[in-house]
């Protein structure tokens, strides 16, 4: 097979001098809103190889091994013929044109490049060029707003709007109800940042064959807001150019019912092969939501991303396909996230204790270290972090808001979390201060699970630290729901109080202790989980537990939906949209949890007599099953340094 290689070549050397040049092109040659899709054609290709390829570039300087991606001309039916055409979705605007090249890949020859992708195989070394396209640029040639998203601010009247553009020029959010035409609209300043390939840690983000410039990221909002109103908006200016007009229902904090999507784990999807598999399951996931999302017409939602958000991992345009992806939901539903390993681990993180040798020492976030997250999101409170390179700080570490019936708050599971730790302090002072007459449930959101029946062992420690630092504060505090991300399934347990479960319904009157669920089911594929293994006694892998009401690997999501007398949460897959796991939380009350305090049920029985005895013995005994030790016991929190 190899000596047919300089004969294949030769012809085609021969072809293109006789004046028969293989062509490629393009089009459009400038993408507007209205155009869904890019086609690449090519023809005058002699003896194609089923391993000839068209790669994806931008900028149109890169050199040929710095693509974003490829695509294999035998998707097309007609390529052995030497011509045909692929199609291509919508790409984003990079802020740069768009490119293709079409490289010779003849069959027996290996490939020369260095880089391989996440299977280990070796990426095309564009090495045999034969034809490069025309320029394709996005309209208004960066200059249009793009990846419009919202979040709430810190005042229950205010949404955040942010969006990109190619350049720092003056831009704005105009924004207004139905009743009144666009020239009375409202208009506030949209303010600009960005950040540069010198601030990123480590490869491949600060790397050519990662780095792409990020363009600015605009904030802007939108103030004054009435609350569960519908509002129609949109960002830019006059000489750059308008978004198209989007609309929110806007934040109302004394409503009876919240509705919220929650998930970890998304991932993004782009339409060629590239360094890494990125899962089309994670569109799904975007088309689900919005179908649950238009079913709830002006009723206010919010979704919620717990960590490990676009998977970039130093590639950078790979953030721009993601904001392209969430937008139809971002622009309409305020999107909240928390950190994640894939968007902040590096090796020379700050935080890094002595349990944690084996969890933080990875190069998770590809160079990124936190950097285009905090820049790309802003979620309310100031939480922030020196990352000690003197890049900008790490940013959107842990919050909390008010949205109905529920407070949500969210911690990052990657910096200190321990006791005397900032972010435990706030923890601890943020669940003391609920108002739990108007917010009756509390659901708190990490990244890495606190309880999993994963095999990924090596985040075992951690989960130990974050039971006997936070789980006391979420029983003390009656803590509704806990959810996790990390790992790519969905499973929930019962109500946990040191490993121990406390009812194993899925109805039931809240017990004093939260339901923990993983949720990292939305789009990732590529982790190994729930497998035993035998002859390891002393390795916490094991088959599904009893604390384990449900678990599963389909893909999908979870909705919240509360009311002041109950929150249900379901699961439900992209492979049907229908629901396949529930669970439903009660209060004993219209306003407060049920507490298990064992004192004061015992000096109430003291007085009550025999039959009070009688009748908490009952009560107790539905809800307190499969006790396996002291559930009064934690183990003592010891100081790291010691």
């Amino acid at each position: 097979m190899r000596s047919a290689v300089p004969f294949l070549l030769l012809h085609l050397a021969v072809t293109i001098a006789a004046g028969d040049a293989t062509t490629l092109t393009a089009t459009p040659a400038t993408i507007t809103r209205s155009d869904q899709w890019i086609t690449v054609r090519w023809s005058n290709l002699p003896s194609p190889s089923p391993l000839d390829y068209v790669a994806v570039y931008s900028p149109p300087s890169s050199g040929d091994l710095d693509y974003l991606g490829f695509l294999f001309l035998n998707a097309s039916a007609s390529w052995g013929t030497g011509a045909g055409s692929l199609v291509l979705p919508r790409l984003p605007d990079l802020r740069a044109p768009y490119q293709f090249r079409l490289f010779r890949w003849p069959l027996g020859e290996q490939s020369s490049n260095t880089r391989l992708d996440q299977d280990r195989d070796p990426l095309p070394d564009a090495r045999h060029r034969a034809a490069v396209s025309n320029d394709v640029r996005a309209e208004g040639n960066g200059s249009r707003p793009a990846q419009v998203h919202l979040a709430f601010a810190d005042a229950p009247d205010e949404m955040r709007v942010m969006f990109v553009c190619g350049d720092a020029g003056k831009r704005a959010v105009r924004y207004g109800l139905p009743s009144r035409r666009e020239e009375e609209w409202e208009e506030a300043p949209a303010e600009a940042r960005t950040y540069e390939r010198r601030q990123m840690c480590g490869y491949p983000a600060n790397d050519i064959v990662g780095w792409r410039d990020p363009g600015f990221v605009f904030d802007g909002v939108m103030k004054g807001l009435q609350p569960g109103r519908r509002y129609f908006y949109k960002v830019g200016t006059d000489s750059g150019g308008w978004s198209e007009k989007y609309s929110f229902i806007s934040r109302d904090i004394e409503a009876n019912e919240t509705i919220a999507f929650l998930f970890g784990d998304l991932g993004t999807y782009v339409p060629y092969n590239t360094y890494f598999r990125t899962p089309q399951e994670s569109l799904s996931t975007v088309k689900w939501i919005l179908r649950d999302l238009e079913a709830t017409g002006d009723r206010a939602a919010l979704v919620s991303h717990i960590g490990d958000i676009s998977y970039a991992k130093g590639y950078a345009w790979l953030w721009d396909h993601f904001f392209e992806q969430i937008e139809p939901i971002a622009s309409s539903t305020p999107y909240h996230v928390c950190i994640g390993n894939h968007e902040y681990d590096w090796p020379s993180q700050p935080w890094k204790p002595s349990w944690a040798a084996n969890i933080y020492n990875g190069k998770d976030s590809g160079g990124e270290c936190g950097i285009p997250y905090s820049i790309k999101f802003r979620m309310p409170g100031n939480s922030s972090l020196s990352t000690g390179t003197g890049a900008p700080d790490t940013q959107n570490l842990y919050y909390s808001l008010d949205a109905g019936v529920v407070h949500f708050v969210y911690m990052s599971t990657e910096t200190d979390f321990t006791q005397g730790s900032a972010q435990h302090d706030f923890i601890k002072a943020d669940l003391e201060r609920v108002n739990r007459s108007r917010t009756p449930f509390i659901v708190f959101q990490g990244h890495r699970p606190m309880y999993t029946s994963s095999n990924y062992t090596r985040d075992t420690a951690h989960r130990e630290q974050m039971i006997q630092h936070l789980e006391q504060l979420f029983v003390k505090h009656n803590v509704t729901l806990a959810l996790w991300g990390h790992i790519h399934r969905y499973e929930r347990f019962c109500p946990m109080k040191n490993y121990q479960c406390l009812n194993t319904s899925s109805s039931f009157v809240y017990p004093g202790a939260p339901v923990h669920v993983v949720i990292g089911m939305s789009g990732q594929d590529y982790q190994p989980s729930w497998e035993a293994r035998p002859n390891h006694p002393d390795v916490p892998i094991f088959p599904q537990p009893e604390r384990s009401m449900y678990r599963g690997g389909e893909f999908g999501y979870t909705k919240l939906m509360a009311t002041r007398e109950k929150l249900t949460l379901v699961y439900i897959g992209n492979h049907d949209g229908q629901v396949h796991d529930m669970v439903e939380i009660f209060l004993n009350d219209n306003s407060m949890p049920v507490k298990l305090a064992p004192k004061l049920i015992w000096s109430y029985m003291g007085i009550a007599g025999c039959v009070m005895v009688s009748l908490l013995v009952g009560i107790l005994a539905g809800f307190v099953v499969r006790r396996k030790r002291d559930s009064g016991r934690w183990i003592p929190v010891e100081n790291e340094e010691a």
